[in-house]
């Protein structure tokens, strides 16, 4: 009763630190006598109120579920009023390529609880009348979307928490967080001082104030944002049901009714939004609180014209009152979520372009993760470790910028935002390469997505369907396949890990067994209750010295969770980021061994150099090391080199190439190729949404280990109920699109699993994907349905993989010629 009770208590305080209101100003702490729990500095600011089950990723679609219906059932919980207007919500389509972009929501949508639904211009206009309908194609609507007062909602929650036993105190600054040697917080406010397992900072604004209190530059900065309210209008007045909440997507604006009259805000262009910059440098002015800045109507008035185009009646509408407020922004728009890499207990809820929707379920999230010990499902895109010290204040600025104008923007898939670019995090052949491809952003870094070639449509062309880098795409795996091809793998994240416990600690952390001095192999972090936390290469270089490798989007957020692992179980280990200061080529292809020999004493043959192996080796005169992998399956190394002496070997790998017929390709390839060998992706095909077990991951997990790994247990109790579903591996009828990942899967008109990756298989000439099925239908030759751009396609399950490995294949040939 008592954890019951407790979790509830954090859960609506947080939901309380979120929620944003135009009048009040709320700071709040909690102090429990028996058990210290938590202190949280916030300040709640103004809004207008939106509320909307839509959200173009895929896990933040949770976050507004859950925020919705937790509005709903707030009034008859707490006893107070939150003012919640449900009239629906319609982004509309007024060109076809908004008309894809729908589409392309709808698909991702099926599998989740969110009511969505695409609706004909008829339908627009039966639920919003006074539309002039000239321009409009489609809708996308969500019934059960609309508006809640955030004055209202704020004191609803804040007397819900106390309701639980929370303390609120007004105001009540935070004017030190001092780390205690237990890893515990002593919290200095007006109050005195307050000890807390762990602080959450979400005071908005203040975030980059509070966060170097500590030593960290929280990447947030204020946006002006604007909207105008109006009189009464006769038209609207003589409805007799409340007008739904629109998004015009080309006008870049929302629109909602406001009693009699109506609501509008517009994302102004990149040119003409104000950011709040000053308060980066100098910070926010003191007894800043309820104030707003100084409107500008001439700023807005383009969005205000296709306002009145769209909706006559506000040709004629009074405004009666302009509001102008700050909204916090993170470079992607995305707000930072979860505990934090760098201070032991302590996690921030900051960065929220729209509080009042993710205020619900944010605080849900993190109650959940702060009781548990992990986090309740995948939201690695709001992780605040995607951002390092590479993310200065002017790259903070110029991508807050753009993100406000991309409000609107089409979003594409494999989309690329180019404001602020390069950081300062390029590779040793980022010079030699930019003007070669079509550069990806990762994690801070630059990195090739695909190659030019004389008579290539070049650039960025973003597309629902396939686009200019499909034919170079296939070009690239081909020489894969056939030839030799050179990859810059610089951005994964790579630590060392060394000491006397070193080997203990991996064993706690990792499914899999530890790999021999001068071996490599695939482990996985596994959370408490045994999903997949993140998927790692592990090779111990000399006894008790280990080289990490993982992804680029998850250095810090791995490295976090092994630190904090260090931390509990007191292990003497040092563990050293070593991202930077190593850089990565891979060299794949049935000729890549002919290449590298010509640069090497090393033999690096069959016999002397095996897969899965690791060699200190010279090449090309610079000290490096090799390890035989390759993640597009084919015959391969990857070389760890020294970042300043990255350009030279790739100079010299390429040279000795020649006559090999070597080349560049980049990640879109590399893609394409392990996926047609059914090789797993950590985001996609495991997550924090799913086990091992039933990603088909169990030639990795070692149950059977004298280590009582993290998750163990769990995955004991999994394996013994059976599993409800495996990731099945499926093949596509399809035209000009391909799968992407996250579509739905149909079978006899019902919703029955969902995408996880997808590509076309330049090699077998066919769209594939990986995709989570009930076990039931996860037999060779099942046939189902994908959705994709408002079409079902024909798809059934295969075996996996469509193209064998070359270390299989080689390991065929031989069993053959036996």
């Amino acid at each position: 009763g008592q954890r019951k009770k407790i979790k509830e208590l954090i859960k609506l305080l947080i939901l309380c630190i979120c929620a944003r209101n135009i009048s009040s100003v709320v700071s709040v702490s909690i102090y429990m006598t028996m058990s210290p729990l938590l202190s949280v500095h916030v300040y709640c600011l103004f809004q207008a109120g939106l509320t909307t089950y839509y959200h173009p990723g895929i896990n933040l679609k949770k976050v507004h579920y859950h925020s919705i219906k937790l509005y709903e059932s707030l009034e008859a919980e707490t006893g107070q009023a939150v003012g919640f207007h449900q009239p629906g919500s319609i982004r509309i389509a007024s060109t076809p390529v908004r008309v894809d972009e729908l589409k392309y929501q709808m698909a991702r949508t099926h599998w989740h609880p969110t009511p969505q639904w695409l609706i004909t211009p008829e339908k627009i206009k039966e639920l919003f009348p006074l539309l002039n309908m000239d321009k409009v194609l489609a809708g996308l609507y969500n019934p059960g979307d609309g508006h809640i007062d955030p004055y209202s909602l704020t004191m609803a929650l804040a007397a819900g928490a106390r309701m639980y036993g929370a303390q609120i105190y007004n105001p009540a600054l935070v004017s030190g967080l001092t780390p205690t040697s237990d890893g515990k917080w002593d919290v200095q406010t007006p109050y005195g001082t307050i000890r807390a397992n762990r602080i959450v900072n979400a005071t908005g604004f203040w975030a980059r104030e509070v966060g170097q209190q500590i030593g960290f530059e929280h990447p947030t900065i204020p946006v002006h944002h604007q909207y105008v309210v109006t009189a009464t209008v006769p038209e609207v007045k003589a409805l007799k049901a409340e007008l739904p909440v629109i998004r015009d997507l080309e006008g870049s604006y929302y629109l909602r009714q406001e009693r009699d009259g109506l609501l509008f805000g517009p994302y102004e262009r990149e040119e003409k939004m104000v950011l709040q910059d000053s308060w980066v440098r100098d910070g926010v002015p003191p007894g800043f609180g309820k104030e707003l800045f100084e409107s500008d109507l001439d700023r807005i008035m383009h969005h205000v014209e296709m306002a009145m185009e769209m909706v006559p009646v506000l040709k004629n509408a009074d405004i009666i009152n302009i509001v102008s407020g700050p909204i916090t922004y993170t470079p992607d728009l995305l707000p930072m979520v979860g505990p934090h890499q760098g201070a032991r207990s302590y996690w921030t809820a900051i960065g929220f372009g729209y509080g009042v929707i993710h205020a619900g379920g944010i605080g849900k999230f993190l109650s959940d993760w702060i009781v548990t010990g992990e986090p309740p499902y995948d939201l690695i895109e709001c992780d605040p470790n995607r951002y390092g010290k590479w993310t200065t204040v002017p790259y903070m600025c110029a991508k807050a910028r753009e993100s406000y104008g991309f409000n609107n923007v089409v979003g594409y898939p494999k989309e690329e935002r180019f404001a602020g670019r390069p950081t300062n995090r390029t590779s040793g052949v980022y010079e030699l390469l930019k003007g070669k491809a079509s550069m990806g952003f990762h994690a801070g870094w630059e990195q090739p997505h695909w190659f030019y070639k004389p008579g290539d449509n070049v650039g960025y062309k973003p597309s629902f369907r396939r686009t200019n880098w499909f034919g170079p795409v296939g070009r690239e795996c081909k020489l894969v396949m056939e030839k030799v091809g050179v990859i810059d793998l610089t951005p994964f994240g790579k630590f060392m890990v060394k000491g006397k416990d070193s080997h203990k600690l991996l064993d706690r952390l990792f499914a899999n067994t530890m790999p021999k001095v001068g071996l490599t192999n695939i482990s996985h972090m596994l959370t408490p209750t045994g999903r997949v936390y993140a998927e790692v290469t592990i090779t111990q270089l000399t006894p008790g010295e280990f080289l990490l490798i993982t992804g680029s989007g998850s250095e810090l957020h791995d490295l976090r969770w092994m630190e904090e692992e260090v931390v509990e179980g007191a292990y003497d280990v040092d563990i050293s980021n070593v991202t930077e200061d190593i850089g990565v080529l891979g060299v794949a292809g049935p000729k890549a061994r002919d290449v590298l020999q010509k640069l090497t004493q090393e033999d690096m043959s069959d016999a002397s150099f095996k897969f899965l192996h690791c060699k200190p080796i010279q090449l090309g005169g610079v000290n490096l090391r090799a390890i035989r992998i390759s993640y597009t399956g084919e015959l391969g190394w990857e070389l760890y080199i020294p970042h300043k002496d990255m350009a030279a070997v790739y100079q010299a790998i390429m040279a000795a190439g020649e006559d090999e017929g070597i080349d560049n390709f980049g990640t879109y390839a590399m893609s394409s190729l392990r996926l047609e060998k059914g090789f797993r992706g950590w985001g996609a095909e495991m997550n924090c949404d799913t086990n091992p077990l039933e990603a088909g991951l169990d030639y990795f997990i070692k149950l059977n280990k004298h280590a009582d790994f993290i998750g163990k247990a769990a995955l004991q109790e999994i394996k013994a109920k059976g599993l409800k579903r495996k990731l099945s591996y499926i093949t596509m009828d399809t035209d000009d699109v391909d799968p992407e990942g996250n579509e739905t899967i149909w079978l006899n008109g019902k919703v029955v699993g969902n995408t996880t990756s997808g590509a076309y298989s330049y090699t077998t000439q066919q769209s594939l994907a990986f995709a989570y099925l009930p076990v039931e239908l996860c037999s060779v030759g099942q046939k189902v349905e994908v959705e994709m751009l408002g079409r079902k396609y024909p798809a059934m399950v295969v075996q996996e993989p469509l193209v064998l490995t070359e270390p299989t294949r080689t390991r065929l040939q031989k069993k053959s010629k036996a």
